[in-house]
């Protein structure tokens, strides 16, 4: 999401208290890659976006978030959903969003599906309109913002009626594991406290629950549990329940942020800790995995997914095609900034010709992007074609930023 203001405000608990009053949590975009990050053991929800819109009208699905949420429910996370919401104006444009998102829901029945409304114009009727509409499709509604913007550009206290308010405030740009709530941002009925964007080095929002609404759709609380299922929960769930012992060749693991040796004795790095791998080899109670190349006890990895359940999930789309080549591309409308200085190329191959190295700071507008070949793809309407360039890499490594 995006930087937010820096203000200060009295903390002041919401009333309403249920079973996961205190819990950690974080949100994710694309810039989380294909299984998202969490920032510590503790944490116990992680909310996902699907896309969104900035017009109202065009619309971007987020190729992460399916198996963000698989990966979440492998890890005994609870899962949620939100939706940018920016420049959504009248009850036609609600409709055409939510109309187009709705179905895609990965998430259970009653879990939170909340607006991020921190950009752009809005309309407080349209908001109300759909908070009802997401009541009505059986999810749990919230609006997330910070309280500045929120009050200039919406009726905030008739919307805190509606719903459950998920409000941002932050001190400094500090590394903050735990909220600091001498600037809360006290309004009523807040349910998710967003305290930093620092919640590690390196970038990660980090949540509190204010009032158990991350427990929507759980039974009891625990991801293992939800009150339905769709692909991605069923796929997280075959790896929650797939032992230990039986990990094989192939299977998708992550090394615990508890594991403090490698299986020859060596210490393990804090950066390896939460990353995914791909088990390479078994041996006995050892596994060995590649990215890092070393071997763990299985006690100190968790499964991710299975080979039956390898982080395939996906968000079908009629906006879908396969080309000549056999690659399989999504439409999505962008704005992709290079980090790094990027190949631009007359093909989604790195075989292909180059039509040029586009310097760090590029601007591309793309129509449509494809995962293969080890990369995740862009392509760039020109006047004269189409020209493609990488984004990511196999691990979701961003080599650029999203708008």
């Amino acid at each position: 999401m995006l930087s937010l203001a820096i203000t200060a405000g009295l903390f002041i608990l919401p009333a309403n208290v249920q079973a996961a009053k205190g819990d950690h949590g974080v949100d994710w975009s694309i810039y989380q890659g294909t299984n998202g990050k969490f920032g510590y053991a503790h944490d116990k929800f992680a909310i996902s976006q699907i896309g969104g819109t900035t017009t109202g009208w065009n619309l971007y699905d987020q190729w992460t978030y399916p198996t963000q949420v698989q990966y979440a429910i492998a890890q005994s996370k609870r899962a949620h959903t939100y939706i940018w919401w920016q420049n959504v104006t009248t009850q036609a444009q609600a409709d055409h969003v939510l109309g187009y998102f709705l179905p895609k829901v990965q998430t259970p029945k009653d879990s939170i599906i909340a607006l991020d409304v921190e950009s752009g114009m809005q309309n407080t009727q349209v908001i109300a309109y759909a908070i009802q509409r997401i009541k009505d499709a059986g999810y749990t509604p919230m609006v997330y913002g910070y309280k500045n913007y929120l009050l200039a550009h919406t009726d905030l206290s008739y919307l805190a009626k509606l719903c459950q308010l998920w409000l941002a405030e932050y001190p400094d740009y500090s590394v903050t594991p735990h909220p600091n709530y001498n600037y809360f941002p006290s309004f009523d009925n807040i349910g998710i406290f967003q305290f930093t964007s620092t919640y590690v080095t390196g970038g990660l929002d980090g949540n509190v629950d204010l009032t158990g609404i991350t427990d929507s759709g759980y039974k009891g609380g625990q991801a293992e549990k939800p009150k339905t299922q769709t692909p991605a929960v069923k796929a997280g769930i075959v790896a929650n329940d797939t032992p230990k012992k039986d990990i094989s060749v192939g299977y998708t693991v992550k090394v615990n942020f508890s594991a403090k040796n490698y299986a020859t004795g060596q210490v393990i790095p804090g950066f390896v800790k939460g990353q995914p791998h791909k088990v390479l080899q078994i041996s006995g109670k050892k596994v060995l995995l590649d990215g890092i190349y070393s071997w763990l006890n299985k006690n100190d990895v968790e499964i991710l997914a299975t080979n039956s359940a390898s982080g395939d999930v996906t968000l079908q789309s009629t906006n879908s095609w396969t080309d000549n080549l056999g690659d399989t591309w999504h439409k999505e409308e962008g704005m992709f900034t290079t980090s790094t200085a990027i190949n631009l190329r007359w093909g989604a191959r790195t075989s292909s010709a180059k039509i040029a190295t586009l310097p760090t700071g590029s601007v591309v507008k793309y129509d449509a992007w494809s995962r293969h070949d080890g990369y995740v793809w862009l392509r760039q309407p020109r006047a004269d074609g189409y020209g493609y360039l990488v984004c990511r890499d196999s691990q979701g490594n961003a080599f650029g930023m999203f708008k």
